[in-house]
């Protein structure tokens, strides 16, 4: 997707992208981070925000979920959880259109980028503290969001309770996606030997941003199975959950952490083996 600033149109965009992927006959469905808005004037971020109770794009998801009986995963849309705070929040829903598993955002996009671009996600945003595994027909699928990709030991860590697919769905900044997109997701893949299936927004954005596109579905050897560019569209690929096992027997590290300790060498030591 190319979000903009506009509620009911990125809705009526998601809708018609869902549409296209279930008469494609995907049976899981996955939109980009910040599915509903993409802004950056916190005034008119938290005026067209709203809670969760009596969402209205929130209830359109769910009923063409149980429409199209798919399962559907909003990569995330802000809801609003306090006065002047929100949530960045990941809704996965069954084909009955009920809400199965919410997640919010871990970790906080605060950065500068170094050439104008500077990124105050915790400005806005109330970080999240629990990590969310759902069950899908298929498997247990992990769920993150956007900045978490860069955070392995969550990745691994829902892996370990059993997660065979892993959700990254995101707004990577063209700067930071031209250089790390690829690398990050397929490395996530291979450390857990799982699929990694990552939505994401392209283009520019309304509010003057940019981001790097580029939707992958990442195979647990780590191969790209689908991958979008930076214009708005469906990518689909067809999954074969054996190859997760294939995959973690080949290369079973999940079974292999070892307890050790961080030692710090004295400088006396460091000479003598020098010398």
């Amino acid at each position: 997707m190319c979000a903009g600033r506009s509620v009911a149109r990125n809705v009526s965009d998601a809708l018609a992208f869902i549409a296209e992927a279930a008469a494609q006959n995907a049976a899981y469905v996955q939109t980009p981070e910040c599915t509903t808005l993409m802004e950056v004037d916190t005034d008119r971020l938290m005026a067209e925000t709203k809670p969760e109770k009596d969402n209205e794009s929130l209830a359109a998801f769910c009923a063409t979920a149980s429409m199209r009986k798919i399962w559907l995963h909003i990569g995330s849309m802000a809801v609003k959880v306090g006065e002047r705070r929100l949530a960045n929040r990941s809704y996965l829903i069954a084909p009955d259109g009920e809400i199965r598993a919410r997640y919010d955002k871990i970790h906080m996009f605060d950065v500068d980028l170094g050439n104008g671009d500077v990124y105050s996600e915790s400005v806005n945003y109330q970080a999240g503290s629990s990590a969310v595994v759902a069950d899908l027909p298929w498997g247990k699928l992990g769920l993150t969001i956007c900045y978490d990709l860069r955070f392995p030991a969550l990745h691994r860590a829902l892996a370990k309770a059993g997660a065979a697919f892993l959700a990254g769905p995101a707004a990577f900044t063209r700067v930071t996606g031209e250089a790390h997109w690829h690398t990050l997701l397929r490395a996530r893949a291979i450390e857990t030997g799982t699929f990694v299936l990552a939505a994401a927004q392209g283009g520019r954005h309304e509010n003057g941003r940019e981001t790097f596109g580029h939707s992958l579905i990442v195979a647990p050897w780590g191969e790209v199975l689908a991958e979008g560019g930076t214009e708005p569209g469906v990518v689909i690929a067809e999954i074969d959950p054996h190859r997760i096992d294939a995959a973690r027997s080949k290369i079973p590290s999940l079974t292999h952490d070892r307890a050790f300790e961080i030692v710090e060498a004295h400088p006396l030591q460091l000479e003598a083996v020098v010398k």
